[in-house]
């Protein structure tokens, strides 16, 4: 089910965000505005999720990793400007977003680590 459910976010939460970017771009939006925006895109994501029947925990875990692949871009900038391998910022990232999810869900980090690695491997 995580496959057919990952393949749905991801392009639901990169045209939603994209659209979000152009206007932050343009001046559309500021900062504040921006971070609120995207705050709203992934509420509804996760509600669109919990309509499908989806537990709480498993729609952070697939929108997290939808965020972290969508990130990919960045982090290959990230990596380059600090002269680091791709797979030492990425992980850093993956790390972060694991630990988030632990202490917020009550998950077990190793697995947590695991799935979203998983997530972000199968779709950069």
């Amino acid at each position: 089910m995580e496959k057919r459910l990952i393949d749905e976010v991801l392009p639901r939460l990169a045209r939603r965000l994209h659209r979000q970017l152009k206007r932050y771009h343009s001046g559309e939006l500021d900062d504040a505005g921006f971070y609120h925006n995207f705050e709203d895109v992934l509420k509804k994501q996760y509600d669109v999720l919990a309509r499908r029947g989806v537990e709480e925990q498993e729609a952070a875990i697939i929108i997290h990793g939808a965020i972290l692949v969508l990130s990919g871009p960045g982090l290959r900038a990230e990596a380059e400007n600090l002269s680091l391998p791709v797979e030492t910022v990425e992980f850093g990232a993956v790390r972060m977003a694991a630990e988030d999810l632990s202490r917020n869900y009550d998950l077990d980090l190793g697995y947590t680590l695991r799935r979203l690695t998983a997530i972000v491997a199968q779709f950069s």
